[in-house]
C-alpha cells in the first residue's frame, strides 16, 4: 500500500511537471494526487507518524490528529497568501504601481536594465516574486512598444525577482513556508542570505549590460491618455507596501503566527480603501440585494482577483507532501542521503547533509516546482530553526528555478505574459541565471565561515 501511496505521489508529479504539454492545470493532479494518497492512508488502516524533532525519531499517532495538524500548518500558509494577495490586489484598485512608472525617467537600454533588475529585487522582497514581475512587466509595456526589446528586460526581472525573494520572508511562497514552520527567523534569513541575493541579481546583471539587446535607447512611448490615475494611487501603494512589511515584525513582538499579522495589516488597508473609494464598509453581502454599492468596493474587487487556482495548488501539494512524511518516508529518505551523499565542501553545523545536496535541490527546482521541495525537506531534516542548512535551502530553492522559465511562478506568468518561448530562454538567459545561482552559493560558503 505504500509503494501505490509512492507511485500515486511520482504519477501526480509528474503531471505537474507536465502541466504545459497535458495542458491540464497543476491544481488538479496536486488536488488529486493529496486526495487519493490520504484515502489509501485510511482504507489501508496504515501507521502514521510524527517527527519529534529535539528525539529525532519518528512518534506514532492517530489518523485524525496528524491530518488536522498537517492541515493547520497548511492553512497558515493559505491564509497568509490570501491576505497578502488581497492587499496587492487592493492597491493594483487603486493604480498604486503607476507611481514605480513616475520613477522611471531614462531612455537608456543600458540604465533601465540596472533599474528593473533593482526593482525587481526590493519589490519581490516585500509583494513576492510573482507578483512584482506582473507589476514590472505591466510597467514595461507602458515603457516600450518592442515586444523583442521587453523580453530581454523581462529575463532579468525573472532572475532579480527570484533572488529578491530569498532573502526575505515574504519574498516567495518557499521562505514563507520556513518561516512559519519556525525553520528561519526574520533576522538571520536577512543577515546569512541578502549578501548572497544581491551576488545572484548582480552578477548576471553586469554580464547581461555587455550583451547587444541592452546598448541604446528605446524609442519614446506617447502619453495616450487612457490610463486611469487616481489621487490616492501613491498613498495606498505605501499604505500596502508598509502593512506587508509590518507582518514580521508583528509576529516578533506578539510571537503570533504569521497569518494573524497579515489579517490585521489586511484590516488596516481595507478600512482605508473603503473610506477613499466612498464605498460603504462591507466585506460580505447579506441579504439587501437591492444596493450593489458593495459588489463595487475595493474589498470586494480585490478578493474577486486573488489567485484561487494557486491556493487550491499549494493546499493539494502540501498535504500530498505531508502524507509522505506522516508515513516516515521523508525522514528515512533524509536519513539515505545522510549516509549516501559524499560529504562535498564544507559541513553544515549539526548536519551531515553536504552543500552538494541543497545545490542540486535549488537546480531541480528548476525543473521541479521548488514548493514540494522545500515542503519535503522541512519533512526531511529535523535541525532547529536558523540552522544553516535551512537558509542555504531557502535561497537554493528561490533562485535555483531562474535557470529555466518554467522553474518558477515569476518565469512561467513572465512566460505567459510575454509569449516568450522555452528554448529562447534556454539559450539567453540559463547561462546568466547559473552563474548568478553559484556565485550566490559559493558567497553563502564563505560567509558561512564568519556568521555560525
Amino acid at each position: 500500500m505504500e509503494s501505490l501511496i509512492i507511485i500515486i505521489f511520482i504519477l501526480g508529479y509528474l503531471s505537474i511537471t507536465l502541466e504545459h504539454t497535458f495542458k491540464i492545470d497543476k491544481l488538479i493532479p496536486a488536488l488529486a494526487m493529496m486526495a487519493i494518497m490520504w484515502a489509501i492512508v485510511a482504507l489501508g488502516h496504515l501507521e502514521v507518524f510524527n517527527v519529534d524533532a529535539t528525539l529525532r525519531v519518528l512518534v506514532p499517532t492517530h489518523l485524525e490528529e496528524i491530518l488536522l495538524h498537517h492541515l493547520g500548518k497548511t492553512s497558515e500558509i493559505l491564509i497568509f497568501l490570501i491576505g497578502a494577495m488581497t492587499i496587492v490586489e487592493i492597491i493594483d484598485y487603486f493604480n498604486g504601481f503607476a507611481t514605480i512608472k513616475g520613477f522611471v525617467k531614462t531612455r537608456s537600454k543600458l540604465k533601465l536594465l540596472w533599474i528593473f533588475s533593482f526593482l525587481a529585487f526590493i519589490l519581490s522582497s516585500i509583494i513576492d516574486n510573482l507578483t512584482a514581475t506582473i507589476v514590472l512587466i505591466s510597467i514595461l509595456r507602458k515603457l516600450m512598444n518592442s515586444r523583442e526589446d521587453r523580453i530581454w528586460y523581462a529575463g532579468i526581472i525573472i532572475i532579480a525577482a527570484n533572488a529578491g525573494g530569498a532573502w526575505s520572508p515574504i519574498g516567495d511562497v518557499t521562505t514563507t513556508m520556513l518561516w512559519i514552520a519556525n525553520k528561519v527567523s526574520v533576522e538571520q534569513l536577512i543577515i546569512h542570505l541578502f549578501i548572497p541575493s544581491i551576488i545572484a541579481t548582480v552578477v548576471p546583471t553586469a554580464i547581461a549590460s555587455f550583451m547587444p539587446a541592452f546598448k541604446g535607447n528605446i524609442e519614446e512611448i506617447k502619453e495616450e491618455g487612457d490610463e486611469k490615475s487616481n489621487k490616492y494611487g501613491a498613498f495606498m501603494l505605501y499604505l500596502g507596501l508598509g502593512a506587508i512589511i509590518f507582518v514580521p515584525i508583528f509576529k516578533t513582538i506578539t510571537h503570533l503566527p504569521p497569518y494573524v499579522g497579515m489579517m490585521l495589516s489586511l484590516a488596516v488597508v481595507a478600512i482605508f480603501a473603503e473610506i477613499l473609494s466612498n464605498r460603504k464598509f462591507a466585506m460580505t453581502s447579506f441579504n439587501d440585494e437591492s444596493d450593489n454599492s458593495s459588489h463595487y468596493s475595493p474589498v470586494h474587487k480585490a478578493l474577486s482577483k486573488v489567485e484561487m487556482p494557486s491556493i487550491l495548488f499549494f493546499l493539494g501539494i502540501l498535504m500530498a507532501v505531508a502524507a509522505l512524511e506522516s508515513l516516515g518516508h521523508l525522514y528515512g529518505f533524509a536519513n539515505w542521503l545522510q549516509e549516501a551523499m559524499p560529504k562535498l565542501g564544507t559541513e553544515l553545523a549539526n548536519s551531515q547533509v553536504s552543500d552538494l545536496v541543497i545545490i542540486l535541490l535549488g537546480m531541480g527546482s528548476a525543473v521541479i516546482d521548488n514548493v514540494p521541495l522545500v515542503a519535503a525537506s522541512i519533512g526531511m531534516f529535523p535541525q532547529g530553526i536558523d540552522d544553516p542548512i535551512w537558509h542555504f535551502v531557502a535561497f537554493a530553492a528561490g533562485t535555483g528555478g531562474s535557470m529555466l522559465i518554467i522553474g518558477s511562478a515569476a518565469g512561467v506568468v513572465a512566460m505567459g505574459m510575454e509569449k516568450i518561448d522555452f528554448f529562447w530562454y534556454l539559450k539567453k538567459f540559463t547561462g546568466l541565471a547559473f552563474l548568478g545561482y553559484m556565485a550566490g552559493s559559493i558567497t553563502f560558503m564563505i560567509l558561512r565561515l564568519f556568521l555560525y
